[in-house]
Parts: structure tokens; sequence; C-alpha cells
């Protein structure tokens, strides 16, 4: 039991710090600026989709065997492998991980060394990105142990020192939806894209310490994501709040990098930027950690190991360390469209295999369907590209001002191929998980 009990908390501590990258430094702080006196609503929204839904996708992806092939073969194979490829593409070497070298770069290093080379940065980032992960069994610990509690002493003292001593008071309430505005900005982190595919990581490094009960499995990356939330919950409400404080302080307008810096050296002095240095660049490192093996996995086992673990992440540090070059700010506006289509069709698929033993098999395919169309017209609306009929349809389905026009289709599309289907999942019909 003792061994247990330390092994889910290693695993809790490093599966925190694998979430905890560029985006979930960058966007609290602006979301509480931007709220206001309604930082405590924005917060519970970003709680839902930064928190919550990562959450899920652990214990979806644990249920389900592990790997987002797993819950996407709920809908069909052909649909498994594109839907995890563009996820892996997404938090992969397309966005997530170049954002992290990027950032690292400019709010990490640069701030400090004003001088330094964004290539030499991004060369030694992604250097010691694949020193941690070239031998996966033991990355887990190496993250848990080392490089974990270096990142939470510098983010505890950043915050406690705002709560302690804050910049000043929440000023006025924002327009809009509060809890909406809170639940959109919670897509940018990635999270619940990154949890249905950190979940095989996880996994693995279960069955290394000698766990081969699929039960022991399941209940110890149940416990471990729990311990993440709880670290998240703790680390996004506080720097939500310092946002919020200082929103008398700071332009409306001001950028997300800029901001988080201005607070920390506010609060710290001339050491703001050596600790917001050190926080960035473990958040950044540790996720990169997480997201690089990530790929490593998929694409090895894609290829049944024709392209071998080594070799993918070789790769992919060397086309992150290259892209992470273009900066922070691009790679964002790159990734909003994608975010905006992808992430309600995983959040449907996390939320039924989640609860897989309630769902008829039959269920999944339209409503995976029914939230794509909506928010496949949303992510072309951020591009200024209008559907004509599907336009009018998804503006006028209900919370569609809210960006949850996704889920009334997806509620009757589901039930529409529970009955369609049915014949066609025989012996999944029968299946518990």
């Amino acid at each position: 039991m003792e061994k247990k009990n330390n092994d889910f908390i290693v695993l809790g501590l490093a599966l925190f710090a694998m979430f905890f990258g560029a985006g979930n430094l960058l966007f609290p702080p602006a979301l509480g600026l931007a709220s206001g006196k309604s930082w405590v609503i924005c917060a519970v929204g970003f709680f839902i989709t930064a928190i919550g839904m990562p959450l899920l996708g652990i214990i979806a992806g644990a249920k389900a065997g592990g790997s987002v092939d797993d819950i996407g073969n709920k809908v069909g194979k052909l649909f498994s492998k594109v839907f995890a490829s563009i996820i892996i593409l997404s938090i992969g070497p397309l966005l997530a991980i170049p954002r992290t070298g990027a950032t690292t770069y400019e709010m990490g290093i640069k701030p400090i060394f004003p001088n330094v080379n964004v290539v030499l940065v991004s060369a030694v980032f992604f250097a010691l990105t694949l020193y941690f992960i070239i031998k996966p069994s033991k990355m887990i610990d190496k993250i848990a142990k080392i490089l974990t509690p270096a990142l939470l002493l510098m983010i505890v003292l950043i915050i406690g020192k705002g709560i302690i001593s804050p910049l000043g008071t929440p000023s006025v309430a924002m327009e809009g939806s509060a809890i909406s505005k809170g639940f959109t900005d919670g897509y940018q982190t990635m999270d619940a894209l990154a949890s249905l595919v950190f979940g095989i990581v996880i996994l693995n490094s279960i069955k290394d310490k000698g766990y081969t009960n699929v039960k022991d499995q399941v209940s110890i990356t149940i416990k471990a994501g729990i311990v993440a939330a709880l670290g998240l919950a703790v680390v996004y409400g506080g720097l939500i709040y310092l946002g919020a404080s200082s929103s008398g302080l700071f332009p409306a307008d001001i950028p997300m990098a800029q901001l988080l810096m201005s607070i920390t050296d506010d609060l710290l002095g001339s050491f703001g930027k050596i600790a917001l240095g050190i926080v960035v660049t473990l958040a950044c490192l540790t996720t990169s950690i997480g997201l690089t093996a990530t790929v490593g996995n998929f694409f090895s086992n894609l290829t049944n190991g024709k392209l071998s673990y080594s070799m993918v992440v070789i790769i992919t540090t060397l086309f992150s360390g290259v892209f992470a070059c273009i900066g922070v700010d691009s790679i964002v506006s790159i990734a909003v469209p994608l975010l905006v289509t992808v992430y309600p069709v995983a959040i449907v698929l996390i939320i039924m295999a989640s609860i897989d033993e309630f769902m008829p098999p039959s269920s999944y395919p339209g409503a995976v369907l029914g939230s794509f169309l909506i928010s496949l017209n949303d992510g072309l609306g951020v591009l200024n590209i209008k559907l004509g009929l599907l336009n009018t349809l998804a503006s006028k389905m209900p919370f569609a001002s809210l960006g949850f026009g996704w889920i009334l289709p997806a509620l009757i599309g589901g039930f529409i191929s529970t009955f369609i289907l049915k014949s066609k999942y025989p012996e999944k019909a029968k299946k518990v998980c």
C-alpha cells in the first residue's frame, strides 16, 4: 500500500508538470486582468476546460486502454487514425511543442539576457528535452523528482507574494459572459487534447513499475490525475487572482507575456525576472518533455516500430526547434481556429468515454458528427469564412453566443445514431467497461 501511495503521488506530480506549460502561465493572468471583479466566475469556466476536461481525459484514456486510438475507435478505425493524428500534431511539433521553446526564449531567457540569440536558446532547450526523453522508462521519475519541486517552489513564491501583498484590487466587472470567457480561454492550454495522449505515457510508466493488473493501473492513473488536478487548481486560481488584482494597473490590451513579466517585476523587483525565468523555463521544459515523448510513442506504435521511438523524438525536437524561432504570437494565432474546431469534438469524446459503461456504443458517431459540424463552422468563423446554411444553422443553436452551440447537435446526433447504427454494433452493445 505504501508503494502504491508513493507511486501515484510521483505520477501525479509528473503529470502536473507535463500539463503546466507555456499556455498555463500566459492565459490565467490575462483572463484575470480581463475579468476584474468577475474573476471567480471566469475561473470556474476556465477550471472546467483547463482542469476538469484534462482530468476526465486521463480517466477516459485509462478506462479505454491508455491511448487516444482506444478512445477514437469507439467512433471508427478511420476516424481514430485521423483524429489521433490531428491531436498529436496539434499538441506536438506543429503548435504546442514549438510554443514551449518560443515562450522560454521570450519570457524566460530574453528578459535576463537581452542579446541572447533565439537559435541558441532553442537549440539548448530542445537538447535538454531530448536528454530527458531518450530513455522513456526513466522520464516520469526525472520530471517528478527533479523538475516539479523546483517549478512548484518558484510558482508558490510568486503567487504567495501576490496574495500577501497584492498589487491592487479587482476593478470593474467584465462585460458579457464571464463563465463563457473562462471556458473558451481554457481551450488555449490544449490540456484536454494533451490528456488524451498523456495517458499512454503514464500507463507505460505504471507498467514499468511492475503493475500488471488492469484494475490497479486504472486506479493509480485516476489518483495521479486527481493529484495533478488539485495542483493545477491552486496554481490557476492564484495566477487568475494576480491578473485580477492588477486590473486597474495595466491596459486591457497589454500582451500576455508582457503582463506576466510586469506583474512579477512589480511583486518581486529585480529578482522577479530571475524567478519568472526559472518558472517559465521549467514549466515549458516539463511540458515539452511530456509532449515529445507522447509523439514518439504514438508514431512508433502507429508504424508498428518501423519508425523507432528514438528516431521520432529526434526528428520532433529538430523540427520543433526550428519552428520555435517564429515566436509565441505567431504560433498562438495559428492555433486558435484549429483548437476551436477540434476542442468540442474532444470534449464530447472525453465525457462519453469517461462514462462509457452507460453509453450505447452506437451513440458515439452521431455525437461526434453533431459537435464537429458546429465546431467546424466556428473554426472557419475565426478565419472569417462563412458557409451559408451551416453558419445560419449554427447561429440559431442554444448557447451559440456563448461558444457552446455544439452541445445540442451532439446530444441530438448521439440520440439519432444510437438507433440508426445499433445493428452495426452488436458486440459493443454488450460490452461494459
